[in-house]
This record gives structure tokens, sequence and C-alpha cells, in this order.
């Protein structure tokens, strides 16, 4: 299946008892079976002397919202050469909305607090944050003020975040989320490695390979 016709039920397979069988915790990390090695290295965006680790997910995503407490255990216990920043995808048009929400909060310093908040919105108070109206009008009631967010949700500088948001997902030619890049040089997923817990094993083992190679 072509990455851009990727639906939920693409990530499903990561929880597939079989495939999770097949991948067990205690062995190696393996090229190709529980990782891929770009063929091309992407710049990061990480100081000197620090492995990026990238998260990328989508809003509406059952699966992201599920490993959202697991990935924040995994970034409060990561050394302090790791940086983590999350990158939001766009596999179609009306994934943007969504995107914008992001590059919104992280402009004005607020991922951290409402990154749950969003993910809770969208699945358990079911609220359809998918266009620009829905997503101003949610993020007033949030105590935002109306103006100020909607020229950051409309400006130059998200529109591009964007545009180098799909650049990024497609240099780590992106099949599903959630799924991480590794030290611009690697990717893995809950599909390849057997769900999203083996796949922060195997970054754990990535991140070494990117320290061994610096």
């Amino acid at each position: 299946m072509n990455r851009r016709e990727w639906t939920l039920a693409t990530a499903a397979l990561a929880t597939l008892p079989g495939l999770a069988l097949a991948q067990a915790a205690g062995a190696e990390p393996r090229e190709g079976r529980d990782y891929i090695v770009l063929d091309k290295k992407v710049p990061t965006e990480a100081p000197a002397g620090k492995v990026e680790v990238i998260e990328f997910f989508w809003y509406s995503c059952p699966h992201c919202n599920a490993f959202e407490p697991t990935l924040e255990s995994w970034i409060k216990a990561a050394p302090a050469d790791v940086a983590v920043r999350r990158v939001p995808v766009a596999f179609r048009a009306d994934f943007q909305p969504q995107q914008k929400l992001f590059y919104t909060l992280e402009a004005l310093k607020k991922v951290d607090e409402f990154q749950v908040k969003v993910f809770n919105a969208v699945h358990r108070e079911r609220q359809p944050l998918n266009t620009d109206d829905a997503i101003i009008a949610w993020a007033v009631k949030q105590g935002f003020e109306r103006a100020k967010f909607t020229e950051i949700y409309q400006s130059f500088s998200v529109a591009t975040k964007l545009r180098q948001a799909v650049q990024l997902q497609d240099a780590y030619k992106v099949e599903g989320v959630p799924s991480l890049g590794i030290g611009g040089r690697f990717y893995t997923d809950g599909t390849l490695a057997g769900s999203m817990e083996r796949a922060l094993q195997v970054t754990n083992f990535l991140i070494e390979r990117v320290r061994k190679n610096r």
C-alpha cells in the first residue's frame, strides 16, 4: 500500500500477537526488520553532541493518543544527550489544520501544557478539531486570545513549518504514525518493531549506534 494511502488499519498491525512474538524483546534489533537505514542522511536540528529523536504523529490518530503516555515517560527518562522533537504529519491536505494547531502551540511555547489536552479533546471529548474554524474556536475556549492565536495560526512562519514537516516526513519515508526518526539516519515504527514499546527499545539501540558513529 502506498504510504499516501496509509490508513489507521495499517498501524493496527503493530498490535497483532504473532508479529509481537516474532519481534522477541530480547533480540537485538535487525536492519530491515526492526528499523530502516535511510538512503540519505537527514539534517537534524539537535545541538552539537546531541542525538535527535523525532516522533511523527497526528492528533486524530488513536494509536498516537495511546502512545503519548509511554512516550512521555520515555522522554523523561532519556539521557541528557537525547533531543526529542515532535513533527505532525500530513498524509492528506485535511491533516493541515492540526499541523497548524501544533505549530501555533509551539510558537506560543504551550506544547507541553496542551499536547495531552488536544489528544483528549479529539479522543475523549470527541471534538472535531479538523478545520481552522473548529480549532480556533477550541483555542479561545482554552483561554487563548482569538486575535493573537489566529494571527500566528495563519502566519507565514507556521505555513513554512508545515512545508518543512512534509519534507521531513518524506525524507524519513514515514509509513504511518506514530513513528520515530533517529539521528537523521534511522526510521522505526510499531509495524516494523512489533509494537511502539518495542520501537522505543529499537530507538535506544539506534541512539547508541549514532553515538558510536559520530
